[in-house]
């Protein structure tokens, strides 16, 4: 696979990493080298997501791995060839893509050059403790689906031994239960199955507060940040939403795109005269943070089913979810690169170095992104979109406006 290793002169390569753009927008550091007579694109991991520092010190192994004869490429295939095999056993075309799209994402950048009998416990940590208390329910999914490919690779006879990302007696001795990290920071959030037959039960209803949970839900926007949407903030024109810094979290402006539902949705509104508010409470003011909670709290009693859970704790979902949820659609439903999504929730994303080198906020991009995730809300259905948004404005009572 690898071939012996043997004395090599040093390795001709780029004289730094370079950035690549790939079809599905994602950006990925390349080392340019010469491996023999082949000419070699070496990934060292994903753009942002992997800093310049990290990004040498992978360029710098990748040179070594050369001059001791190994080709990095050929390295890589094995763990490669272990993924293709366990993906194998999946019929379902959409599990596969979700699968490898999770480990090309956060476990390849990491573990890709390392022949696949030589993963131990602490390369499955380098992967998943930067991940593991910020995005809990990605990362437990992730380490699970490690372990499946290792314990591929093991009956395949690839490598030998224990598996470095089983929980249970082993890596449950050094990183915190997901559960338990759950209960600290996890927002009850709708399952992404769930969330069109959600978001058509509130377009089914009439109010104020009930157009800004759907108006949250459509632009990924934090609860305050869409209860204190005002039309001075709006270009219709240009379809755009401009959150000034005094209003977000982070105290740095913040735009939003506005697809096509959220167009629709604003110019169905009747602005209440001399309130500044796009989404107002019964006599002019702003709402308040109960009412789009209530609001929820009516979808979730109105369904024959049942309340919509969250899946890991079985809990009704919160406003706040609605955000999780996006999160979970872009990581495991799409190729949207990771920090695209991050930037679309105004999450700070990369380095400080990085941030001061970064000058665009992707909004174009990011433009598709929303219209995507706009499609995907409304069940794919463009005819009953058109026909929801109608029956909304119709079945406003301008009595009860702000009944959700």
């Amino acid at each position: 696979m690898t071939g012996p290793r043997r004395s090599n002169p040093a390795p001709r390569c780029a004289a730094s990493p370079a950035t690549r753009r790939f079809p599905s927008g994602a950006r990925s550091w390349l080392l340019r080298c010469k491996v023999g007579e082949k000419r070699r694109e070496i990934k060292l991991g994903g753009y942002p997501d992997v800093s310049l520092a990290a990004e040498r010190e992978r360029a710098r192994e990748a040179r070594e791995m050369i001059r001791q004869g190994i080709d990095p490429v050929e390295r890589r295939r094995e763990i490669s060839a272990a993924l293709a095999g366990k993906l194998a056993e999946f019929h379902n075309e959409k599990h596969r893509k979700q699968w490898r799209a999770t480990l090309d994402r956060y476990a390849v950048p990491e573990v890709g050059d390392l022949p696949v009998a030589e993963i131990g416990i602490a390369d499955v940590l380098r992967i998943l403790e930067p991940i593991w208390s910020s995005k809990v329910e990605t990362a437990s999914r992730l380490r699970g689906r490690i372990e499946a490919v290792l314990a591929w690779a093991t009956v395949a006879g690839h490598r030998a031994g224990d598996n470095p990302a089983r929980w249970k007696g082993n890596l449950d001795a050094v990183l915190p239960k997901p559960g338990r990290l759950a209960r600290v920071q996890h927002f009850p959030a709708l399952a992404l199955d769930e969330a069109p037959d959600w978001f058509a039960d509130v377009r089914a209803r009439s109010g104020f507060a009930t157009r800004a949970l759907e108006f949250m839900a459509l632009t990924a926007a934090r609860s305050g940040e869409v209860r204190g949407a005002q039309w001075a903030e709006l270009d219709l024109e240009a379809r755009l939403w401009t959150i000034p810094a005094d209003r977000m979290k982070a105290r740095k402006e913040h735009r939003i795109p506005l697809a096509q539902d959220a167009m629709t949705l604003l110019q169905n509104l009747d602005p209440i005269a001399d309130s500044p508010f796009v989404f107002p409470a019964l006599r002019g003011g702003m709402l308040s943070d109960a009412a789009l909670s209530a609001c929820m709290k009516r979808v979730h009693e109105a369904r024959e089913d049942g309340a919509y859970l969250d899946r890991r704790t079985r809990r009704p979902a919160v406003p706040h979810g609605l955000r999780s949820t996006f999160r979970d659609w872009a990581a495991e439903r799409t190729e949207y690169p990771r920090d695209m999504a991050e930037t679309a929730l105004a999450h700070i994303v990369g380095t400080e170095v990085e941030r001061a080198y970064r000058r665009s906020d992707m909004l174009e991009k990011r433009r598709q992104m929303m219209a995507a995730w706009g499609q995907y809300l409304a069940g794919d259905s463009a005819p009953d979109v058109v026909r929801l948004h109608g029956s909304t404005r119709t079945q406003a009572d301008p009595g009860n406006r702000n009944a959700g």
